[in-house]
């Protein structure tokens, strides 16, 4: 998903039902949301990294949540997923480091190609074997 920050009201299918509950209903599953959303970004880039996990040592909170990834240069991080986007909180798995000043990403994809040529290099030729493929489909 290209979007860290997926309010529900941003979901289209889910309008009727969002009319209908009230915020106590919330209030239990923004903890889950949030660690589905680390679960999304997950899945969208693992191809391109050696390893890539939601972290099950850190508490994952309504409003965040904690990513362990390890780029194909074997650098590790601790990655920190909030509404306001995605950081390095630490050069190490399930760490969190309150001194460590990094920038937020708005993207993971953003987020990875400054940490990692590796990344930026899979990622792109993942990208045009797609291409390719689409560009095959339309000609047939």
């Amino acid at each position: 998903r290209m979007e860290t920050n997926c309010s529900p009201m941003e979901l289209p299918n889910n309008t009727e039902f969002e009319e209908d509950s009230d915020n106590r209903s919330f209030e239990g599953t923004d903890v889950k949301d949030m660690r589905l959303e680390a679960e999304a970004v997950v899945n969208d880039v693992l191809f391109a990294v050696s390893n890539m996990f939601v972290s099950k040592t850190l508490p994952c909170a309504e409003d965040v949540a904690y990513i362990n990834v390890e780029t194909r240069e074997r650098n590790k991080y601790c990655l920190e997923l909030t509404e306001a986007g995605l950081r390095v909180v630490a050069y190490d798995f399930d760490q969190a480091d309150d001194r460590l000043q990094t920038p937020y990403h708005e993207t993971v994809y953003s987020l990875l190609d400054s940490l990692s040529p590796a990344y930026r290099e899979v990622f792109g030729n993942a990208l045009l074997q797609r291409l390719e493929a689409l560009k095959k489909d339309s000609q047939s």
